[in-house]
């Protein structure tokens, strides 16, 4: 192997000199820019760079959105190459890994190659490379074994392609790689046919994600495929203006020498044979071989396909409106802003595939939050199953959320157990106290979220399973990820989307909660419950340091002594009674220290001590104003002059 590299090493010098190579042109061009760009030295090996976590997050909070859609085609392409030793890597136009599958039994040989999330795979630092070299040239290629200008990478085969955004520019480069594979180059052709598929599959999906309110014109030269999978696609305007395009549609009009730089606000009747107002002959009312146009210069025949915009304009709710909410978010809520302002957003995603993270102090409901967003959801007639990670014994942990085959380790039942996993097939699983499960059981639980399935102890065969996973924790995971205890990965898997449900004493309908658990109560007894001022008085100066949970406590008690269902004072615990005289149980100041470590405080704090000048919390923080925006939906902060 040691005189590989020498060999390897050797040659790259005489390239880098001018020397011919029997190599690829492109793998040349990028040794040489490697020597004479970059100023990188064959002779030195360089490990593989992993960000830092907090860096990683910037770098994945920049391209949100598209990474949620992007994940459906790493899961889709994932699924094709399944058992076969690949990782799959989607990094951003930087090189950087920001979403990563693979096979979790290479996991440390994947993370000490590189191929793993948060890795920098760019061509200055990474040498050539299948990433790099990609965003260096723009071109889909293949990097085997020896073409790696580094010696450190030779074992490695790397196929990677571009995803370009719909205003032609890179977006994200999609790379498909292995730790071995045979040693002709041409062993990885499928690999980078699979791979350019996928990337116009996610550049397709991104382009109508972005423009599902104007008009869209699918091309193909297949009539077979012009509606399931058109080659060409063009986002138009009212007006007849292109205003979006992948990359495909981009590389026709060149070659019709059209300037690629300026095909937006170029009218489509000036490129195709088509007015606007004409497009609605190309609605799906007509036969696909009837819906020809052809393009102006070259006069070559395309068939088409015209999706239109909605014909109505769905007015948005208005804020007052609770039918904008299912029910069982509705009942979560007596009008505080700010948990609002978190179901609302929840609300959005109840019907999505993506995991979800809860966050929020003990008591505050997030289970309650948990089985809401399912029981709005199309799961809603499946099961619902809770797992309280905190409270299985870690020897059971696993046997109890996978399951077992009979007599696989000691203490296992004859019968074998089916696992809560696979209980929840079809449903949702909710994962409480995800901050206390034990490593071993978070790398298992990271193979189901990516590949849908799940294998039983004792056995060897996969079970694939179609479970929404929704996980909670009152912990700071990020700090559990810097002391070593939480993997990385696994909270980018799970933080889809992430909720942050306020302290009761931040609430602002502590006593709509009240009526409404008192209403509960008068139903289940048959008494009618009410409650006297000083009571009430005693409630609303309590700090609720367990949140909902103490307030559901404290009812009960108070009712289960009360006269004949009036609660006084002497009814409430004598701890809520004290509070707001002694501050015997401190309730804590309404928001945490600027210097909390939760994202969602902080960013809160930095707002409201700017009077909420997005602009200003921007440059306070080293950000753009639209990552600023983008928190704010993400944690559902909204600012006090827009709760009205």
């Amino acid at each position: 192997m040691e005189n590989a590299k020498a060999a390897h090493i050797n040659e790259l010098v005489r390239v880098s000199e001018g020397i011919a190579s029997k190599r690829d042109a492109i793998i040349t061009a990028s040794w040489r820019r490697c020597v004479a760009d970059y100023k990188l030295d064959p002779t030195v090996r360089r490990e593989a760079y992993i960000l830092p976590h907090e860096r990683l997050c910037l770098h994945r909070d920049a391209m949100d959105e598209f990474l949620r859609m992007a994940r459906f085609g790493l899961e889709a392409l994932y699924h094709q190459v399944a058992g076969m030793g690949y990782a799959l890597l989607l990094t951003d136009s930087n090189g950087v890994t920001v979403d990563f599958i693979g096979d979790r039994a290479s996991d440390d040989d994947l993370r000490r190659t590189g191929l793993y999330l948060g890795a920098d795979w760019n061509e200055g630092r990474a040498g050539t490379c299948a990433v790099g070299t990609c965003i260096a040239t723009g071109e889909a290629l293949t990097v085997h074994q020896t073409d790696h200008f580094d010696a450190t990478h030779i074992p490695l085969t790397c196929t990677a392609a571009p995803v370009f955004h719909s205003g032609g520019g890179l977006a994200a480069v999609l790379d498909i790689s292995a730790l071995r594979s045979p040693e002709p180059k041409i062993s990885q052709y499928l690999a980078l046919q699979l791979v350019k598929a996928f990337t116009h599959k996610i550049e397709n999906a991104n382009l109508y994600n972005n423009f599902r309110r104007e008009w869209v014109v699918k091309l193909s030269a297949s009539q077979e495929f012009a509606e399931v999978d058109p080659d060409f696609v063009i986002a138009l305007d009212g007006a007849g203006r292109i205003i979006g395009f992948n990359h495909r549609a981009c590389r026709l009009l060149a070659g019709e020498g059209e300037d690629r730089e300026h095909l937006i606000g170029r009218s489509f009747s000036d490129l195709f044979d088509c007015q606007v107002d004409d497009l609605v002959r190309f609605v799906r009312s007509l036969p696909t071989d009837q819906r020809t146009l052809r393009l102006r210069r070259s006069g070559t025949p395309l068939f088409a396909q015209a999706m239109p915009p909605p014909a109505i304009a769905v007015p948005r709710p208005s804020k007052g409106d609770e039918g904008s909410l299912p029910k069982p978010l509705q009942a979560m809520c007596g009008g505080d802003p700010a948990l609002k302002a978190v179901l609302t957003r929840a609300a959005k995603l109840v019907n999505t595939r993506m995991s979800l993270l809860i966050h929020g102090e003990t008591g505050t409901g997030k289970e309650h939050l948990a089985k809401a967003l399912h029981q709005s959801s199309v799961r809603a007639s499946k099961p619902f199953v809770a797992v309280n990670c905190a409270a299985l014994p870690e020897a059971l942990i696993e046997s109890e959320l996978f399951g077992h085959e009979p007599g696989s380790f000691t203490g296992a039942t004859s019968r074998g157990k089916k696992g809560l996993i696979l209980e929840a097939d079809g449903g949702t699983l909710f994962l409480d106290e995800i901050g206390d499960m034990p490593l071993s059981s978070q790398t298992r639980l990271l193979r189901v979220l990516a590949e849908r399935e799940v294998t039983p102890i004792g056995r060897t065969k996969a079970v694939s399973v179609d479970v929404r996973v929704i996980a909670a924790t009152h912990r700071d995971l990020v700090k559990l990820i810097k002391a070593g205890t939480f993997r990385d990965d696994l909270y980018f898997r799970l933080n889809g989307a992430v909720f942050t449900v306020p302290p009761l004493r931040q609430r602002g309908d502590l006593d709509w909660l009240i009526d409404r658990l008192l209403a509960e109560r008068t139903e289940r007894d048959g008494i009618g419950y009410t409650i006297a001022a000083p009571a009430l008085a005693a409630l609303r100066a309590h700090g609720w340091p367990g949140n909902v949970r103490e307030l559901v406590n404290a009812l009960d008690y108070a009712c289960a002594v009360c006269t004949d269902g009036l609660i006084e004072l002497m009814d409430i615990p004598d701890p809520v009674q004290r509070s707001g005289v002694f501050e015997a149980w401190p309730s804590g100041p309404p928001t945490p220290a600027p210097d909390s470590d939760d994202p969602a405080i902080r960013l809160r704090e930095v707002l409201r001590r700017l009077h909420w000048n997005v602009s200003a919390a921007a440059r306070d923080m080293g950000v753009d104003r639209s990552t600023v925006h983008r928190q704010m939906r993400r944690f559902g902060i909204v600012p006090p002059h827009r709760l009205d």
